[in-house]
């Protein structure tokens, strides 16, 4: 069994974990002793099939890519064949690089703080995923019943470093099926998906939305309006989870799969398959360091 390094936070109500030997998954939030997350097959299942649960951290891009071959930043980039990419349902190159080998230092931690870094650069295999050296950060705080993320690319290199990362937090509140669940979603732009869940180029206006999940079920994209802070919750009758897009996430995916007691509000600093489109790319500049933070509220409905 892998050594997963895990890291305990607690802070009133509040108790979450991340595990240093598994790319840093939050792999438990519990709010007065009950697990919020969705643990589906868990850390060894994350760690031998890149399986997702828990808080993952999809790093250099989140979703999927629509090939296995990207061009960005005059790098062109050959993903066939590499060990630490997995495809999904369609064939498609799915959530970044595996978490299997990824040696995040675990710089600082407190009561309630924890600091940890991964130096990309220092990682072959990962390099020929994603040629641009940088550092990660991650910083994680448990406060006053919320669990606040703070994801910083600092570009170590020459090169500016794309900005297409993101996460996964799986929710599944156990206070009530999940038919019952109460949903809220902001007021946002819907992106039009294909059928391989890859944008379209078309776009809609989505009005703020409070709705029973029922057997609803979202796979879906979205543009964060300009200027908000977007805010996400699910409801279960007894608590309401809130997740909080602070900065730096102008993108999400909404994910409630069939048959699932889960739901998924996936902050995204830039849009699926942006690494191949360069459509809402961002870019680190040597030398800079660029920030993106989320939080997961919880208290009363």
């Amino acid at each position: 069994m892998a050594d997963l390094r895990v890291v305990t936070l607690a802070a009133g109500d509040l108790e979450a974990r991340f595990a240093a030997g598994a790319n840093m998954v939050g792999c438990s939030l519990r709010h007065r002793g009950e697990e919020l997350l969705g643990l589906r097959d868990g850390a060894e299942a994350y760690l031998a099939r890149g399986k997702t649960f828990g808080i993952p951290l999809l790093h250099p891009w989140a979703n999927r890519l629509g090939a296995w071959r990207y061009d960005v930043a005059g790098r062109a980039v050959d993903l066939e064949g590499a060990p630490l990419v997995r495809g999904e349902e369609h064939g498609l190159p799915i959530h970044g690089a595996l978490p299997a080998g990824a040696d995040w230092r675990v710089v600082e931690t407190t009561r309630e703080a924890l600091w940890a870094e991964l130096d990309w650069a220092a990682d072959a295999a990962r390099m020929a995923v994603f040629p641009f050296a940088h550092r990660l950060e991650l910083r994680a705080v448990v406060d006053s019943g919320a669990l606040t993320i703070e994801t910083t690319i600092v570009a170590t290199g020459s090169d500016p470093v794309p900005m297409a990362f993101g996460f996964h937090p799986y929710l599944s509140p156990p206070g009530a099926p999940r038919e019952h669940w109460e949903v809220e979603l902001p007021a946002m732009a819907h992106l039009a998906l294909d059928d391989r869940g890859l944008p379209t180029g078309g776009r809609e206006p989505w009005p703020a939305q409070r709705f029973a999940l029922g057997e609803r079920t979202f796979d879906d994209a979205f543009a964060v309006e300009a200027g908000e802070a977007a805010r996400f919750a699910v409801s279960d009758g007894t608590r309401r989870i809130e997740v909080a897009f602070e900065h730096g996430f102008p993108y999400a995916q909404v994910f409630a799969p069939p048959g699932q007691a889960l739901i998924c509000f996936e902050p995204m600093a830039a849009p699926t398959d942006a690494l191949r489109t360069h459509a809402g790319l961002r870019f680190a500049a040597p030398g800079e360091r660029a920030a993106a933070a989320f939080a997961i509220r919880v208290g009363p409905v």
